[in-house]
């Protein structure tokens, strides 16, 4: 099959031939349809995260059809059309996975990280972490829920905005401009602080009430923030935005070194500084429901296939505005 390949000395995206999965007894392979293009991927490409398999195809925000099953498949009927999102395995046995947290399960595994991803033709995944989907939507506008919206659903969880509040976004880009429109559809007031003319147009489009630079303080504080720009200069900015009592999400895998906080000035007064770390299966589902019956849709840029390096290098750039997705 097609797929492309992260060539671990360059850095690059290099489309070549690999052999077709071929799935385990518990495993579906899916045909793909399309793949949206996140910023994880990006950092997997650029090894801000650590290499976990040598030349990797990336991409975990796949929409398909079910072509092939394992053993003890059952789950999804061959031509079901399924999701394959990011978290892809875990133990199922610890005290996190037992406890409803199975997002912080250590022996956790990622598709397009720990196993090849969705820029590619097929792609193969643990039936019971696929999710089944509609088949009267166009697979380009579900792909980016699959995690710029799943994780952008936990975040908002995590952000204790009161019903009516004032929610901060930091980095106006597909997860951020999704949940955005999440936030705005149950009555929140969104501001938001973004880099790009693009992203930044869309934000206005979209009905923010205040549209500023990534740095910029807001007219009036807030009640949460989510960062999604991984900048950890941006986590004091945010704090110095919020109201006491308010609270801080950092939603990304990866973020830059954060600076010394200055305690008195930007914690005290009982801010909580949080963080996201990946979704469960349960989050995916709730969100997934919540989309549909909203009609929640992103803004999309398609690339064909055979340009996924280009699309990458948009998002690298910050050429892209809202979110990208590959099309087969």
């Amino acid at each position: 099959m097609r797929a492309w390949s992260v060539d671990d000395d360059t850095h690059r995206l290099l489309l070549g031939e690999k052999p077709a999965p071929e799935p385990g007894p518990a495993e579906i392979v899916v045909k793909v349809q399309a793949c949206g293009v996140c910023r994880t991927d990006l950092h997997v490409i650029d090894a801000d995260l650590p290499m976990h398999i040598a030349h990797v195809t990336p991409g975990h925000q796949v929409v398909g059809t079910v072509v092939e099953q394992g053993a003890d498949a059952r789950l999804h009927p061959i031509g079901t059309r399924v999701g394959v999102a990011w978290l892809g395995g875990t133990c199922g046995v610890c005290e996190w996975c037992t406890s409803g947290r199975e997002n912080l399960c250590p022996e956790s595994t990622y598709t397009g990280w720990d196993s090849d991803g969705g820029y590619a033709e097929y792609v193969s995944v643990r039936q019971s972490f696929a999710y089944p989907l509609p088949d009267d939507d166009a697979p380009e506008a579900i792909a980016p829920l699959l995690c710029a919206g799943i994780i952008g659903f936990r975040a908002l969880s995590r952000a204790q905005l009161p019903p009516g509040g004032r929610l901060g976004i930091y980095g106006y880009g597909s997860s951020g401009h999704i949940t955005a429109q999440l936030a705005k559809a149950a009555g929140a007031e969104i501001v938001v602080m973004t880099r790009g003319e693009g992203n930044q147009a869309l934000a206005r489009r979209l009905g923010a009430a205040f549209v500023g630079g990534e740095r910029d303080q807001p007219p009036s504080p807030v009640d949460s923030a989510i960062i999604f720009a991984p900048a950890g200069d941006l986590v004091p900015v945010a704090l110095a935005a919020t109201k006491r009592g308010g609270t801080v999400v950092s939603a990304g895998i990866h973020m830059s070194e954060l600076p010394p906080i200055d305690y008195d000035a930007l914690l005290f007064g009982e801010r909580d500084l949080r963080s996201v770390q990946a979704n469960t299966r349960q989050d995916g589902r709730q969100f997934l429901q919540v989309a549909h019956n909203l009609g929640l849709r992103p803004t999309v840029t398609t690339y064909p296939f055979e340009h996924a390096d280009r699309a990458v290098d948009d998002l690298r750039s910050g050429r892209l505005s809202g979110s990208a997705v590959l099309t087969m």
